[in-house]
């Protein structure tokens, strides 16, 4: 049973479904969510607190404000990543060597794997010590040992980047918070903003809704075993290779 919930990215299409069937299924959980702007349609039970998550300022000031409050969540939940777009900053996949720009990868880095990052680094003294899920969206395309396709440098990379900086905080969690489960989740092609330009080219009943992704989401995570933190998976809830 969930009893306190943070959802990081809140303002995003799954971020939004996520609070909503957290409230749904656990109307006596208290759920905090996190965007860049402000919300003014929350549920009953839903705290919201306004900041950008690239900014590890405005993160700390809010973990010294829950350390303070001394609240301990038990289902923390990030979705937040960029493909195409990140800010006022459009980015374009790239193809061929050609396409490899600094500026890209550095902004590839800064959302996808910095801020999960920085998360992690406050999270480890704001969890249950009777049990907590640490859940961050990746992507199928970061599998290193998956990837014969190529192209798309800067998300496959970032997104690797991100499984590995989740792998290697599952060892110092278990020691310093060692029933925590921590997941990075593939949550398949969701129709939201982030894959738009690239739907045209989604496998018949493979563009999924929000609803759809989600409820499979924290269905899997009700069967999470800690002998089996970090774990890497899809929407399935099959494993996926490193």
């Amino acid at each position: 049973m969930i009893e306190r919930a943070l959802v990081i990215g809140a303002g995003g299409g799954i971020g939004q479904e996520l609070v909503k069937q957290l409230a749904e299924r656990h109307p006596n959980a208290i759920i905090h969510s996190v965007s860049r702007t402000d919300n003014a349609n929350l549920l009953s039970n839903q705290h919201h607190h306004c900041l950008d998550s690239t900014n590890e300022n405005e993160v700390d000031a809010l973990a010294k404000t829950f350390a303070t409050q001394n609240v301990k969540f038990d289902t923390v939940i990030c979705t937040t990543g960029v493909l195409h777009t990140s800010g006022h900053k459009t980015l374009k996949p790239e193809k061929r060597l050609e396409d490899i720009s600094t500026d890209q990868l550095a902004e590839y880095f800064r959302v996808n794997t910095a801020v999960p990052a920085i998360w992690l680094k406050f999270l480890v003294k704001l969890l249950n010590k009777d049990g907590a899920n640490v859940v961050f969206f990746s992507a199928r395309v970061g599998s290193i040992s998956e990837n014969g396709l190529g192209g798309w440098y800067g998300y496959r990379a970032s997104k690797a980047a991100l499984n590995m900086i989740v792998k290697t905080a599952s060892v110092e969690y278990a020691r310093r918070s060692p029933k925590t489960i921590l997941a990075c989740y593939h949550p398949g092609t969701v129709d939201t903003e982030l894959s738009k330009p690239f739907q045209a080219n989604v496998k018949p009943g493979k563009l999924f809704t929000t609803e759809f992704t989600v409820s499979q989401l924290l269905s899997h995570m009700q069967k999470f075993d800690i002998e089996q933190s970090p774990y890497y998976i899809d929407w399935d809830g099959q494993n996926i290779a490193y």
